[in-house]
């Protein structure tokens, strides 16, 4: 997924550099542009300081380090995103789960040190894998969890947090026009120009980057998408890819190959976009169906594309290849 032709000559101000773990690209238009990325960049850099499972200082690594045996007092920002995680696991029957970390740090895929655990070694971690046993306190705003060696990992939903929390500060400094990517969560704001929107090209995931099977056309939304493609390893020519089916202990195996989901909010689609692609298709499609403001694209396998009624006006497949197909 990539923007097309986002540049154009009256451009005001656009900085890319390096946080959340990825690229970030953002692109602001008008008299407070320059203002807006700086204090874009200090919120992003907060961010990352506070949600990141890697920093040693971070809330997230506090929280796996002390809250086995004791309630942890959390920021208001850290209490949302963790609730807010809770709620995304309900909404895809736990297919969707912060407490998946231990399974991650188990596989290791994409890294080095990537290893197929054995059936054992997934019993054993799974038992540590369920985010009913995160225990909140929302008057005194803390957490527990259940277990010894449970921990939480909130990389699935902090970058749909973090472009919302960017929009906001765009639209604080009166930004009607703009892009942020970070690292492939993409938030559009406003129009390309008047009566113009955004083209937004969706990836072909059997080619390389850049490559697409066809273009959105939007404006004030947000697109993320994951995909089998994105972080894997392989062992004798066998791809083992990063989507770890939080029930099963191993990365899902599927005619998926990537969901798209387009959204007001860029939090809803970090967080359904990894459930999304373990439950499928048909219980995916009806479940998108029924939320407000959301939508999203299935490519499958065989290269049948699948989407919600609600983008259909607004998705046009370029590519030969690929087929629409009606949900049955």
């Amino acid at each position: 997924m990539f923007l097309t032709n986002i540049f154009s000559p009256n451009i005001s101000y656009n900085k890319i550099f390096y946080c959340l773990g990825t690229v970030i690209n953002l692109t602001a238009f008008g008299k407070n542009c320059e203002v807006a990325i700086s204090e874009a960049i200090e919120a992003l850099e907060k961010i990352d300081n506070t949600f990141s499972a890697f920093k040693d200082f971070s809330e997230v690594s506090n929280i796996n380090k002390n809250a086995h045996s004791n309630f942890v007092k959390l920021s208001a920002e850290t209490f949302f995103l963790i609730e807010s995680s809770i709620y995304y696991s309900k909404l895809t029957n736990g297919n969707f789960d912060p407490t998946i970390k231990p399974l991650v740090n188990l596989w290791s895929i994409g890294k080095e040190n990537f290893k197929i655990p054995n059936k054992t070694e997934i019993s054993n971690v799974l038992k540590l894998v369920n985010y009913n046993d995160l225990i909140l306190d929302k008057k005194n705003s803390s957490i527990m969890l259940k277990n010894n060696g449970q921990s939480i990992d909130l990389g699935g939903i902090a970058k749909g947090y973090a472009a919302d929390k960017i929009k906001e500060v765009f639209y604080k400094h009166k930004i009607k026009r703009g892009i942020i990517d970070l690292g492939g969560n993409i938030v559009v704001i406003g129009q390309k120009a008047p009566k113009q929107n955004w083209n937004i090209g969706v990836q072909n995931p059997f080619s390389t980057r850049g490559e697409y099977i066809g273009i959105l056309n939007l404006k004030d939304k947000s697109v993320v998408t994951s995909g089998n493609y994105e972080r894997y390893s392989v062992v004798n020519g066998k791809h083992y890819h990063h989507i770890i089916n939080p029930k099963t202990g191993y990365p899902e195996d599927t005619d998926v190959v990537s969901v798209t989901v387009i959204s007001d909010k860029s939090i809803d689609g970090d967080g359904l976009s990894t459930g999304l692609y373990i439950m499928g298709v048909l219980n995916s499609i009806n479940l998108i169906n029924s939320l407000k403001g959301i939508d999203c694209i299935f490519i499958t396998r065989n290269k049948n594309v699948y989407s919600t009624n609600g983008i259909k006006n607004n998705f046009k497949l370029t590519n030969e290849e690929f087929n629409f197909q009606e949900v049955i």
